[in-house]
């Protein structure tokens, strides 16, 4: 049964499809089609608090375009979302109704936390590795998002304004690094025995040319040879010599300091990358709502 999430972040514009298999119990979520157009609203928010004409322009052809492909995929419902850069826009409301009107898209603005529980809700990786708890990581352009379970109960969860675009803006300052860090010691009779699982596109590339093959993993060893090694190239380098996208090329540094700075503070050896997004959990809320029989109709936006 396909459903279809979109994610508007701060770095990148998204639209999943996938098939959602199982029961209340056991929800399996197989990605179909995944688009990715890389807005960076956030590079106009971080930098003066609005969103520029240019690129809301072009976040509304976007969703045009998305809006068409969902009429001709005809999910059984969809859902999109919104989060940091769109909430801190001042002109975000504007935005909101206006694609709203253009597209026929009701566009949920959530939080940090919520985004959290969204994107735990995708798996439950926690409850059979054997260690004392798991931290989920997700990592956006503007925030950083922080679950942590032990087995399947849910412990604590907090949003940082710690993100890439953030971090390039030079937004990120002393005290919200010593914040992130203070939360972290909530934990610290763990520290050694915490699973951390990473979500985000940079850490899954991370993984991908820094980890072992086969393996949705990145040990810390390898993440602070990676960090030191991309830090070695320009970002003119990383485009040219490495063929990363210019859209993941500036972004991916500041992302493996975030996670290392996490890890080395937890003392986690490594990081599980299982490939979950906000995305896989918006849509994971949509076949839980469609097993629950609320509000299911087809080919509708709904809340989560």
């Amino acid at each position: 049964m396909i459903f279809a999430a979109i994610d508007i972040g701060s770095n990148a514009v998204r639209l999943m499809f996938a098939n959602a298999l199982g029961s209340e119990k056991a929800i399996r979520i197989e990605k179909a089609t995944l688009i990715r157009i890389p807005i960076r609203l956030g590079k106009d928010v971080y930098k003066n608090n609005t969103i520029s004409k240019t690129r809301a322009t072009n976040l509304i052809k976007t969703l045009k375009a998305f809006k068409l492909l969902i009429d001709v995929y005809k999910p059984e419902s969809y859902v999109a979302c919104a989060t940091a850069a769109m909430r801190e826009a001042t002109n975000g409301p504007e935005i909101l109704n206006k694609i709203k009107k253009e597209t026929g898209i009701k566009i949920k603005l959530i939080d940090g936390l919520e985004e959290a529980e969204i994107i735990r809700s995708t798996n439950n990786i926690g409850s059979f590795i054997n260690k004392n708890l798991t931290m989920y990581v997700d990592l956006g352009g503007g925030s950083t998002e922080i679950s942590v379970i032990s087995k399947t109960n849910f412990i604590d969860a907090n949003s940082f304004k710690i993100g890439t675009l953030r971090i390039l803006s030079k937004k990120v300052d002393k005290n919200s690094w010593d914040e992130l860090a203070d939360w972290l010691q909530r934990f610290k009779a763990d520290f050694g025995k915490i699973n951390i699982i990473g979500s985000g596109g940079n850490i899954n590339k991370l993984a991908k040319l820094y980890g072992k093959a086969g393996e949705n993993e990145i040990s810390f060893q390898n993440l602070e040879k990676a960090y030191k090694h991309l830090k070695s190239f320009t970002l003119h380098e990383r485009i040219e010599d490495m063929g990363l996208r210019p859209d993941r090329a500036d972004v991916i540094v500041p992302a493996a300091k975030v996670f290392l700075f996490i890890a080395k503070t937890v003392k986690a050896e490594t990081i599980m990358v299982p490939k979950i997004g906000l995305a896989d959990g918006l849509i994971y809320k949509l076949y839980q709502e469609y097993i629950f029989g609320k509000n299911a109709r087809p080919s509708k936006s709904k809340g989560i």
